[in-house]
Formats: C-alpha cells, sequence, structure tokens
C-alpha cells in the first residue's frame, strides 16, 4: 500500500492509500478518486516530504500502523459482507438496478461494474446507487487481466 497526498484543481488537500502507484494512475484515469470536500474528480498527486525517523514518529508510524491494520480488518469484513448478502451482476449492474428500481426484478442488494455515466444516469432517474471504493469491492483481491 501507498499515501499519497493528493489536492483537487480547486485546491483542497486531503491524503489516500492505493495498493501502488499504478492503481493511483488508473482509478484516476477512471475518474474514481475525487476531492472529499468537493467532489472534483481533477485530483493531482502532491509532493511528500522523506520520513526522516525519530522515536516520536516510530510511536505515531506503530499507532498508524495499528490504524491499518484495524482499516484492513475491517475492509476484509465488509467485502465478506458484500460477498454473502449481494448478489453479484456484474456488467448487467445498471440494467438490473433499473430494473428493481422499477420493480421489473425482485428487490435485492446487488453489486456489479458501472460506468460513471451509467452511474450517474441512474441516480438522476431516482435509483440510488453509490460507488463502492476498490478496497470494498469483493474481488479486491483478484488480478485483472
Amino acid at each position: 500500500m501507498i499515501r499519497y497526498a493528493l489536492a483537487c484543481a480547486d485546491g483542497h488537500e486531503f491524503e489516500a492509500w492505493f495498493r501502488d502507484s499504478a492503481d493511483f494512475d488508473e482509478q484516476a484515469q477512471r475518474s474514481l478518486v475525487e476531492c472529499p470536500s468537493c467532489g472534483a474528480k481533477d485530483v493531482k498527486k502532491q509532493i511528500m516530504a522523506p520520513a526522516v525517523s525519530t522515536s516520536r514518529k516510530r510511536e505515531a508510524r506503530e499507532a498508524q500502523a495499528e490504524q491499518q491494520r484495524t482499516m484492513a480488518m475491517a475492509s476484509a469484513a465488509v467485502r465478506r459482507h458484500i460477498k454473502e448478502n449481494f448478489d453479484d451482476v456484474g456488467s448487467r449492474f445498471p440494467s438490473e438496478a433499473r430494473a428493481i428500481h422499477d420493480g421489473l426484478a425482485p428487490d435485492r442488494a446487488i453489486y456489479g461494474q458501472a460506468s460513471a455515466e451509467e452511474a450517474e444516469a441512474l441516480r438522476e432517474d431516482g435509483v440510488e446507487v453509490c460507488p463502492l471504493p476498490p478496497m470494498l469491492n469483493p474481488d479486491f483481491d483478484k488480478k485483472v487481466n
């Protein structure tokens, strides 16, 4: 995992974790990285200073590592819950979500893939959808070919 200091085009600064540098690049290209303050998707990496080790910094790193372990365990629990309780409809997500909303398919929890445009069109039509952060996706650990 790698942590990046990020900033949106409006100057809001924030940090985010990614699997690796390529993961950030792919998510940014797909407009999946957005500013938590304003929702802007034009997000760039910022320059980060190298860490200089001191006992206080070591304690802070250890506390941060414990928080990361806790978050990783919580993320795994959420992924497991989704896998066990939601139907994976894959690329049929937009049509299946719309069918459920319109009463043409059984009401149930689903997850799958949708482009940003498809998700926005669903929201505009009153279909409640929410992008799933990659680390909460049940298929997060699988390699994509």
